[in-house]
């Protein structure tokens, strides 16, 4: 029986390439989506690829009693949720004298209370089965910080506290929780950047060029892995050497 993974904001970007890298391991996949558009096709259709089963369902993940439905249809669908990744993210950037109230509230609401709204709900079934991996997607920009993204880095530092304070809870049931920290990676959001930022961002890299959705999804791959059984309360930055 193949194992289910669930993937939220998984429609592009690190989050589509981590579903289509546990797929190809085999595993069945969930992911969320608000709205249905093309980028959900075409992940259904790399899914579907790997010969393995896949499921889209409806829910916000910063809307509490969204995810609490959603999970619920995984659950009736596959039986039980092996591994969560939270990656669902946004960003709202600028400097904090022309942040709005709701700039910061949004961020916060999405990238950290989603990751709770969701985890809230999966833990319960991971408790039954005495086994279970969570990885959240965190940031370098939660440990070192960034200027203009004061509600970035405060979501994916609170990820982080998160990832560490959950470890300690759910180790005894076989519950490993673990963060990945992305650096730089080519996605839709730095895609926007001008050729000659993305080279003078490349210049502060000890690698000397940004990261790939691979990398960091061949990181929670291992994560999901057997290989990975003694390893929680981790976060791992795939940073090209950034943050060393």
């Amino acid at each position: 029986m193949n194992k289910t993974a669930l993937i939220t904001g998984a429609t592009r970007g690190i989050g589509k390439q981590i579903a289509i890298t546990l797929a190809e391991k085999g595993y069945n996949i969930a992911v969320n989506y608000r709205t249905e558009n093309e980028d959900l096709k075409i992940v259904e259709q790399e899914i579907r690829k790997k010969n393995v089963e896949f499921m889209a369902v409806k829910g916000d993940v910063s809307i509490f009693e969204d995810t609490e439905k959603f999970v619920k249809e995984v659950i009736e669908k596959f039986g039980k949720i092996d591994v969560l990744v939270n990656n669902a993210g946004i960003t709202k950037d600028t400097l904090i004298m022309r942040m709005k109230k709701e700039d910061f509230e949004n961020v916060i609401n999405v990238n950290l209370t989603g990751t709770f709204n969701v985890t809230k709900n999966v833990i319960p079934y991971m408790m039954k089965e005495r086994s279970g991996r969570i990885i959240n997607i965190s940031s370098v920009v939660g440990i070192a910080g960034n200027a203009g993204q004061t509600n970035y880095s405060a979501s994916k530092a609170g990820i982080i506290g998160f990832t560490k304070s959950l470890a300690k809870e759910v180790a005894s049931r076989n519950i490993l929780v673990n963060a990945v920290a992305p650096g730089f990676i080519e996605t839709a959001m730095t895609n926007v950047l001008k050729d000659n930022i993305k080279e003078e961002i490349a210049k502060t890299i000890p690698l000397k060029r940004m990261g790939s959705p691979t990398d960091v999804a061949n990181v929670v791959k291992f994560l999901a892995s057997e290989e990975a059984s003694y390893i929680t309360g981790q976060v791992i930055n795939v940073d090209g050497g950034m943050l060393m």
